[in-house]
C-alpha cells in the first residue's frame, strides 16, 4: 500500500506541474494573441462567446479530460487560452489530478507487476506477449493509416 501511495504522490506532483504548465502557456499564448495581428479575428462576437462559456463551464470539462487519453493536454492549454479564471480551473486541475494520479498508480503498478512476474516465471511468454501487442499496435497504425490515405470515392477492393 506505501508503494501505492508513493507512485501516486509523485504521479500527483508531476500531473500538477505539467497540467498548469500547460494552463500557463495556453494563457500566455492566447495573451500573445490577442495582441497579435489575430486580435481582430479574436475580438469576435462569437469567439467572446465561446470564450465565456468556456470560462464559466470549462472546469467539468478539465477534471474530466484527466481520464481520457489525448485530450488532457488541449483542454489545459485551451483553458489557458481562453483565460479560464484560477479560481475555476484549480479546483478542477486537482481534482482531474488526483484521479488521474490514482487511476496510473494503482492500474500501472498492477500491469508491471503482472508483467514482471511473467517474465520472471515464463520468459518466453512474456516475451510472446508483448510482441503480440506490438504487432496489434502496428497493425492499428497501418490501418488508419491506409484508411486516411483513401480519398472517399475509393474502396479497399479497388485499391487491390
Amino acid at each position: 500500500m506505501d508503494k501505492i501511495a508513493l507512485t501516486a504522490g509523485a504521479l500527483y506532483v508531476i500531473v500538477l506541474l505539467r497540467a498548469g504548465g500547460t494552463f500557463a502557456v495556453g494563457w500566455l499564448a492566447g495573451a500573445g494573441a490577442r495582441r497579435s495581428r489575430f486580435a481582430e479575428r479574436i475580438s469576435s462576437a462569437k469567439f467572446r462567446r465561446a470564450e465565456r462559456a468556456i470560462q464559466r463551464w470549462g472546469a467539468p470539462v478539465v477534471a474530466v479530460s484527466f481520464l481520457t487519453v489525448g485530450f488532457q493536454t488541449a483542454a489545459n492549454f485551451l483553458a489557458g487560452s481562453m483565460r479560464m479564471p484560477l479560481p475555476r480551473y484549480l479546483p478542477a486541475l486537482f481534482l482531474g489530478g488526483a484521479a488521474w494520479a490514482l487511476i496510473y498508480a494503482t492500474a500501472g503498478l498492477g500491469v508491471l507487476e503482472v508483467l514482471g512476474r511473467l517474465f520472471a516465471e515464463r520468459t518466453a511468454l512474456g516475451v510472446a506477449a508483448v510482441a503480440v501487442l506490438l504487432l496489434a499496435v502496428c497493425g492499428v497504425v497501418a490501418y488508419r493509416r491506409r484508411r486516411a490515405a483513401l480519398s472517399p470515392g475509393d474502396t479497399v477492393a479497388e485499391d487491390l
